[in-house]
């Protein structure tokens, strides 16, 4: 499943990867719900103004902004009824200045059956994590949100197996309005059914280090060639070497930003033993080296 493919893809990069805090979740559930502010935290020793990986999935519904919000290198500043919507693995660090308030929403992977997870997309990483929902929607998302605190911190009119089922329901009531929005938002209706594409995005995100073949990935899949050409180009306008290129390229910013890790394991670590053919990969799809790269941002 696409959780476990995620954890493995990064295990040893040495960017550090919090789990999912059951242990702070009511009744121990894969869920947590509630208000954002100072104070709260879904990992007791996670540094959430340094960059760091989680898990499981966070939702975050803006109340107040702006907030500026770093994920996989890009900055995303959210303002008053955005949402911004991190999915495990993904590298993200919170702001030191700016102050988050509104509701925020964690997810285990597992907490939902694999159904409701593909039909509500929860490893669509091709869509954009920050939202802009008209007022409708944001009404609808909030109300349903809600809905699901409620559910959450009631814990004595149900048993235990009662409550974590009705949880489940009212929590893919909510992830489909979401999936929804996101999907809208970027104008990629059709790509949600694509299975075509959505299993080479699976395949890519579990081998992307150590296989860089379009040939390869279309023989293990069972496609033609052109086939998982038309797929991929239909849901991202990319290639399918563009889009194993991409993810190449992003884990290998990952590393050179945030590890110390040599340069030449850098290369290693995403599919390139030899040190000079990693270097000349990264410069042709960033236009600078890897130690100059890393020299920028340190």
């Amino acid at each position: 499943m696409a959780d476990r493919t995620t954890r493995a893809a990064h295990e040893g990069d040495g960017i550090r990867t919090f789990p999912f805090p059951v242990d702070l979740s009511v009744s121990g559930v894969g869920m947590q719900v509630g208000p954002m502010g100072a104070g709260r935290v879904w990992h007791a020793d996670a540094p959430l103004d340094r960059v760091h990986r989680i898990d499981f999935h966070v939702v975050m519904v803006f109340h107040e902004g702006p907030v500026r919000h770093m994920i996989d290198f890009a900055e995303y500043e959210a303002a008053a009824g955005d949402v911004l919507w991190i999915r495990p693995g993904q590298v993200h660090r919170f702001s030191r200045t700016d102050e988050y308030r509104g509701t925020v929403l964690t997810m285990q992977p597992g907490f939902l059956p694999r159904a409701t997870v593909e039909a509500t997309g929860l490893y669509r990483y091709d869509l954009p994590p920050l939202l802009h929902p008209d007022p409708d929607r944001l009404a609808a998302l909030e109300h349903s949100l809600a809905q699901l605190e409620r559910e959450y911190v009631d814990t004595t009119t149900l048993p235990l197996s009662l409550h974590t089922s009705v949880l489940r329901h009212t929590l893919t009531a909510f992830l489909f309005r979401l999936a929804h929005l996101a999907v809208s938002s970027a104008q990629a209706g059709r790509e949600q059914t694509d299975t075509t594409f959505s299993r080479f995005r699976d395949a890519v995100e579990k081998s992307f280090a150590t296989n860089h073949s379009v040939s390869a990935y279309a023989d293990t899949l069972g496609y033609s060639r052109r086939t998982l050409v038309r797929a991929v180009r239909a849901a991202t306008g990319q290639t399918p070497k563009g889009f194993i290129d991409k993810r190449v390229t992003l884990e290998a910013k990952r590393l050179l930003a945030h590890t110390d890790l040599p340069i030449g394991r850098v290369g290693a670590a995403v599919g390139f033993p030899d040190s000079a053919n990693f270097s000349k990969f990264f410069h042709q799809h960033t236009d600078t080296t890897p130690a100059a790269f890393r020299a920028e941002l340190r």
